[in-house]
C-alpha cells in the first residue's frame, strides 16, 4: 500500500485489505529530517492479488497506474530480459529503472503513470499519453495523483494541474524540481485528444 524513506533506506508496507482499512501511521512515516517522503497504491493488482504495488527493494520503490505487459509472467526473462519474482508487471519498470533505461523509451507502447521513489528522498514522476497524472502543488509539498479529483475530494488545498506527457518530473528533498523533457517520435496524447 505504501513505501517511505526513513533512515537512509526504503521501507515497505502492504496488507491485504481495502485502503480504508490499512492501519495509516503517518508520523511514523516522517523522516528524521522532519519531512514525509511517501508513495502509495490503493488500487488492487490486475496481474495478480498476492503482488499489489508498490513493488520495491530498499532502494527504489514504484507505483504505476497502466499496463507494460500482457504477456504471461513466466516469459518475462525471455521477452524484456528481467528475472522477476513477481506477477507484477511494474517489477518490469522496477527493473527498468535499476539498470537506468528511461522507462518512457523502453516501454513507450505501453501506458504509464508512474512514481519512483528513491532511498536518497527523490521522487520522479511520469506519464506517457495513455494515462493521466496531476500535481497539487500546496504551500508544505506536493501530491501526486492519478486523476484531478483526488486531492478535491480529500479536500487538499492547493493548485491542481496537468503533468505534460514525456517529461520526468523530479524532485530532491528540497522539492526543488527539475524536468527532463524525453523525445519519442509518434508519442500522441490521449487525455487531451479531442475527435476532428
Amino acid at each position: 500500500m505504501l513505501s517511505y524513506v526513513k533512515g537512509g533506506k526504503i521501507h515497505t508496507e502492504k496488507l491485504p485489505v481495502p485502503a480504508n482499512e490499512f492501519p495509516y501511521d503517518f508520523p511514523r512515516y516522517v523522516n528524521e529530517d522532519g519531512n514525509l517522503y511517501l508513495i502509495g497504491h490503493c488500487r488492487y493488482s490486475t496481474s495478480d492479488l498476492e503482488f499489489n504495488q508498490p513493488i520495491a527493494n530498499d532502494t527504489t520503490s514504484v507505483v504505476h497506474n497502466g499496463v507494460l505487459s500482457q504477456e504471461l509472467p513466466e516469459n518475462w526473462k525471455e521477452l524484456y530480459g528481467y528475472d522477476c519474482i513477481t506477477k507484477n508487471d511494474t517489477e518490469l519498470l522496477l527493473h527498468t529503472i535499476e539498470e537506468n533505461t528511461s522507462p518512457l523509451k523502453k516501454w513507450k507502447d505501453a501506458s504509464l503513470s508512474v512514481c519512483v521513489l528513491q532511498d536518497t528522498k527523490e521522487l520522479k514522476v511520469f506519464r506517457n499519453g495513455k494515462r493521466p497524472l496531476y500535481l497539487t502543488a500546496m504551500a508544505n509539498g506536493s501530491i501526486i495523483t492519478s486523476t484531478a479529483d483526488i486531492a478535491k475530494r480529500s479536500n487538499i488545498v492547493g493548485v491542481t494541474t496537468s503533468i505534460p506527457m514525456n517529461l520526468y518530473l523530479i524532485f530532491d528533498e528540497h522539492l526543488t524540481m527539475t524536468v527532463e523533457k524525453m523525445n519519442i517520435e509518434g508519442a500522441m496524447d490521449y487525455q487531451n485528444y479531442e475527435l476532428r
